[in-house]
């Protein structure tokens, strides 16, 4: 099937303008032209986009998204420089999602913290509870949130 940039542009769930920034960034080198000058989108086409909307996602830039464009572009013997390329976005992501889960738990103690002290109608009963009284994933988010230290430090 054929896709105007609109009609690709809802089926990503993005704006079309994002897929015109794409191709004047060079992301899109496969994208034709019809004889009008219009782009045409093909369903082998959306493949590449999500994986340009990946990586955008991940963090990298698009001088970097284009090299890899670049790199595939060239075939297979930049396999092992793609490879590598996706172990260190692989790795990056999982950082990030690291970090998301601390911050996570972070909004997790102070929401169990909150509903504790509305229960109590002071927040001293939270405060003053006894590390043993506390859930397990609480007493160990407390402790980390008050000394930077966890239990799988500790090991």
């Amino acid at each position: 099937m054929r896709y105007t940039v609109g009609e690709m542009a809802k089926k990503l769930g993005v704006a079309p303008s994002a897929l015109r920034y794409y191709e004047k960034e060079g992301l899109l080198p496969f994208v034709e032209r019809s004889e009008g000058g219009i782009r045409v989108f093909r369903d082998s086409d959306y493949e590449w986009l999500k994986i340009i909307s990946c990586l955008k996602k991940t963090g990298m830039q698009i001088k970097d998204i284009r090299s890899f464009i670049h790199l595939c572009m060239r075939g297979d013997e930049t396999i092992d420089e793609r490879l590598a390329l996706f172990q260190k976005r692989k790795a990056e992501v999982e950082k990030q999602m690291a970090e998301l889960q601390e911050t996570l738990d972070t909004v997790n103690f102070k929401c169990w913290y909150y509903e504790t002290a509305k229960a109590a109608g002071t927040t001293e009963v939270p405060n003053n509870m006894p590390d043993e009284d506390l859930p397990p994933k609480i007493r160990e988010i407390r402790r980390k949130l008050k000394s930077g230290i966890t239990d799988e430090d500790k090991k």
